[in-house]
């Protein structure tokens, strides 16, 4: 089930074979459940429930039979059923549920469940089946959503940290060394760990790429010293970064976008990932990618060096809580900012970049997903030995950064919106909306986001949320900066 929801979400899986594959996966994994679920009915004696609707589905035999059965329930019929209201609120519990999901998957893989976020998954999904939906009822569903996220959040956390060990503050090289070469891209840590693994004596550097960059921080990941740096900035970017990349590609999660010819060749995929005419990588034998990058010329001489920090996790952060309260406490720390989220390549998402410049220099940045690369390498600074942005980690790292908050939220004898702490986020696909979600269930309130609100959500839908959790648009940052900070603060003698 959760592979099957990975699947869908945005730039994993654009193979319409492979897709068909998975579908007829979920169906046989349906219809052993009703198998056992008979079987069960008939050891104790009672009859077995009759079941129609998707219980009963039968997926058509060939990819453009299987497009006209999604056709007939695509959200354009769902809205001429249900309205839009109705409507979007289910595509709001569908894409928050897929975000959950592909962050269960990346637990999964590393050993780590919760059985009770799959029966959340379940119920979830098998609400969206109702014929009469109802407003409260599926708003319901949504928080509840952001809580079962939070706990996804949580269980990834206990996996990435108890296989790689915690996050430690890192700088990472974002410039080439000479030497051949392979880049990672995605979020999947497990993958990495067994490129690097296999790569081991070769002589082939290793960089990330987009969501992959906090890998550098996990002591079990920066041991390897072929782990190179990072290449590269935000998924959207790929296309042309990656024709420019002289070595192997891997994409081992969501993110993919259509390859260029230049480097089609060049590229596999791992996991859920697929494009069609791309090789994938099944076991995670990187074999083909490690010969693929012994082929290509590498890098020819090095860059001029020039590091980033990462590595900020709650651990590390928290480590060092009693600097940050006495920092806000004797007003060195005016007010803190996260600014992250998914990336795009919409226009006005240098929205993100002009408002990290202009922070007040009392101020600290936290942020976290591939939002972080509209201003990452600029130089910020630190306030008395604290650097003003503070690299969170990846999109499921919104973990960390709600740890952070409410442990200086309890330190401060309030509540995270009583903190001196603005979130101002981008959001870009499904896994935006899920940590969305968990927000809300938080009952975090005036977040910004943009630079558009999702379509799905409705007028009336983004009434509701204005009115009961003041969420707002960007505007322009200093008009957003004015409001959020008021007057500037008085020198101190």
């Amino acid at each position: 089930m959760v592979e099957a929801l990975f699947t869908t979400v945005t730039n994993v899986n654009f193979d319409a074979d492979r897709m068909a594959i998975e579908i007829a996966r979920t169906a046989a994994a349906r219809d052993r459940a009703r198998t056992l679920y008979e079987q069960g009915c008939a050891a104790k004696g009672t009859a077995p429930e009759a079941l129609g609707g998707a219980a009963t589905f039968k997926p058509a035999a060939d990819v453009d039979a299987l497009v006209a059965q999604g056709e007939a329930l695509a959200i354009t019929q769902r809205i001429g059923k249900h309205g839009k209201d109705l409507a979007g609120l289910q595509e709001l519990l569908t894409y928050g549920v897929k975000g959950a999901a592909a962050y269960a998957e990346h637990a999964r893989v590393l050993g780590h469940e919760d059985p009770a976020l799959y029966a959340f998954f379940h119920e979830a999904l098998a609400s969206l089946t109702n014929p009469n939906p109802t407003v409260e009822e599926l708003f319901a569903l949504c928080m509840r959503c952001g809580t079962a996220n939070l706990r996804t959040m949580e269980v990834l956390d206990a996996a990435n940290t108890g296989t790689y060990g915690h996050p430690v503050p890192t700088p990472v090289r974002v410039t080439p060394r000479k030497g051949k070469a392979i880049v990672v891209s995605g979020h999947d840590l497990k993958d990495l760990a067994a490129l690097l693994e296999q790569t081991a004596g070769k002589g082939i550097n290793v960089y990330t790429h987009g969501e992959m960059l906090p890998a550098h921080g996990y002591p079990g990941l920066k041991k390897w010293p072929h782990l190179a740096g990072n290449y590269g900035g935000a998924w959207q970017d790929q296309a042309e970064e990656f024709d420019d990349f002289p070595g192997a590609i891997l994409m081992t999660t969501n993110c993919i976008q259509k390859p260029r010819e230049g480097y089609k060749g060049r590229l596999f995929t791992s996991g859920l990932v697929a494009w069609p005419g791309v090789r994938h990588i099944a076991d995670q034998n990187f074999a083909p990618v490690i010969e693929a990058a012994l082929a290509a010329p590498g890098f020819t001489e090095d860059g001029a060096e020039k590091t980033i920090l990462v590595g900020f996790g709650h651990n590390a952060v928290l480590g060092v809580a009693d600097k940050v309260i006495a920092a806000v406490k004797s007003g060195a720390i005016r007010h803190f900012f996260l600014v992250g989220g998914c990336d795009g390549a919409k226009v006005g998402r240098n929205y993100y970049t002009h408002f990290a410049e202009s922070v007040p220099k009392d101020c600290v940045i936290l942020t976290l997903a591939c939002g972080k690369f509209r201003f990452n390498t600029l130089e910020f600074g630190d306030i008395g030995g604290i650097p003003r942005l503070l690299d969170v980690g990846q999109c499921n790292d919104a973990y960390s950064a709600i740890q952070i908050a409410l442990a200086l939220a309890k330190a401060f004898g309030t509540d995270v919106n009583g903190l001196p702490l603005s979130l101002v986020l981008s959001w870009y696909e499904q896994k935006a909306v899920a940590i969305l979600l968990t927000l809300l269930s938080l009952g975090v309130k005036n977040i910004r986001l943009g630079p558009t609100l999702p379509a799905f959500v409705t007028p009336a839908v983004l009434n509701v949320l204005v009115e009961k959790f003041g969420i707002k648009g960007i505007t322009k940052p200093a008009a957003d900066l004015a409001e959020i900070l008021g007057p500037a603060p008085a020198a101190r003698a």
